[in-house]
């Protein structure tokens, strides 16, 4: 970690615990991108655990930054609705997405169902040699002595390889996948669209390529991918394209960004942790618990949104009906009444997987067991070929306060294993 990069940490800090608390907007995407979020969350933890805030473009909003409080929001879908969004900003009612993530009972039930075949302990079985096959092919492929990008030339080569295979996607145009889930997310600021118009008219490419398939599948008997799926589906088939763009985008960054983030932020944290990364090398059983302990350290996506259907008390305040509330992940898994040394990254951590980053209740990841998979294949198989794997300079990391990630992690890896 290079010293400029610790100077703004520095004053970071200062300032997170020098301003008024009701200056202290946690969905700032300039927090994420810096890596500056953590003493504005460890304050709010302390001092204001369910805060409001005012976002200039979106309003007040809720921040819920404690591990239990968070659990108690995303096992209440009661009172504690998805329909319509699940990020701080509401849908343009010009361009509305529903998806079913963003719905409540019973048709997010419904659809939710239809997918999750896809993620089957039997498909699971059927992917694992196919991802293993790909992984060693990524790994094999990589220049020795060289740096590159980490996240364009391994994290993002699996995950979009894999989420090619869930969709029976056409192979030569899988990279199609990564440019619509970048570009789903984004905002202007972020630098990887230029407008609002240009972002509606790559995701309005990304549907019409879609209903293609859909097309194709829709006329040909049902198959185990998810267009055929969807199209086949009872609660599904019958879905206008606006309705199916949204859930297109929530599959498609689902199975992408999110996974991709986390085997980006693996390097890093060992890097930052040579301890844990010595420990993983002398003992590759800790894979599973590593892993869970990176989607811990992670959290791929920093928060979810649910809106409040009825007035609720909430450690000690009172949440209006209609009111935002954003439930940080990111912050409830360093919570330091629930995790021993939060802050730690610690392969050898006792129940590494009681952690948030894949929600709870009706909205749990319908694909943690695949993210997991993939991480622990991509590992076994570095371990196999690499003794080590070094971190060159900062990352740089993705302008979003909603997903957590990199766009670039400069490595070199220096030799191969001997055989």
């Amino acid at each position: 970690m290079d010293d400029a990069g610790n100077d703004i940490r520095r004053a970071a800090r200062e300032r997170a615990y020098s301003i008024p608390l009701e200056e202290i907007k946690p969905a700032d995407p300039a927090l994420f991108r810096d890596d500056t979020l953590w003493p504005y969350f460890e304050r709010l933890r302390k001092e204001d655990p369910v805060h409001l805030a005012v976002d200039d473009e979106f309003g007040p909003y809720w921040s819920v930054t404690k591990y239990n409080d968070i659990m108690a929001v995303d096992t209440n879908h009661q009172a504690f609705s998805s329909q319509g969004s699940i990020t701080i900003g509401d849908q343009e009612e010009d361009f509305t997405l529903p998806m079913f993530i963003a719905m409540d009972p019973p048709k997010h039930d419904a659809q939710r169902k239809t997918v999750s075949p896809i993620v089957s302990p039997h498909n699971l079985m059927n992917l694992e040699p196919i991802i293993r096959e790909r992984a060693a092919k990524i790994l094999d492929d990589l220049d020795i002595g060289a740096e590159f990008n980490w996240v364009d030339k391994v994290s993002i080569e699996l995950t979009t390889m894999t989420l090619a295979t869930l969709f029976d996607f056409p192979w030569e145009d899988r990279r199609k996948l990564t440019r619509w889930s970048d570009v789903a997310t984004a905002s202007v600021e972020s630098g990887i669209i230029e407008s609002e118009e240009q972002r509606r008219a790559e995701l309005f490419e990304c549907v019409d390529y879609f209903m293609r398939l859909w097309d194709e599948r829709v006329s040909a008997p049902p198959k185990n991918d998810l267009i055929s799926m969807l199209a086949h589906g009872e609660s599904t088939r019958n879905m206008d394209r606006m309705e199916y763009l949204g859930n297109l985008i929530l599959l498609i960054v689902g199975g992408n960004d999110t996974t991709r983030n986390t085997i980006t932020g693996s390097i890093l944290a060992l890097n930052q942790n040579p301890d844990q990364f010595a420990k993983l090398r002398a003992n590759p059983a800790l894979i599973p618990n590593m892993v869970s302990e990176t989607i811990r350290w992670q959290t791929p996506l920093a928060y979810m949104r649910r809106t409040a259907t009825q007035d609720v008390e909430l450690n000690g305040k009172t949440i209006k009906k209609g009111d935002k509330v954003l439930m940080w992940y990111v912050s409830g898994n360093r919570d330091e009444e629930v995790i021993s040394e939060p802050n730690r990254y610690n392969i050898e951590r006792e129940r590494a997987r009681q952690h948030l980053s894949f929600g709870f209740g009706i909205h749990r990841c319908v694909g943690n067991r695949l993210a997991e998979l993939q991480l622990k294949i991509i590992w076994e198989e570095i371990l196999a070929r690499f003794p080590v794997i070094q971190v060159t300079g900062e990352p740089r990391r993705v302008y979003s306060s909603f997903v957590k990630g990199y766009e670039h992690l400069p490595v070199v890896i220096p030799t191969r294993n001997k055989v």
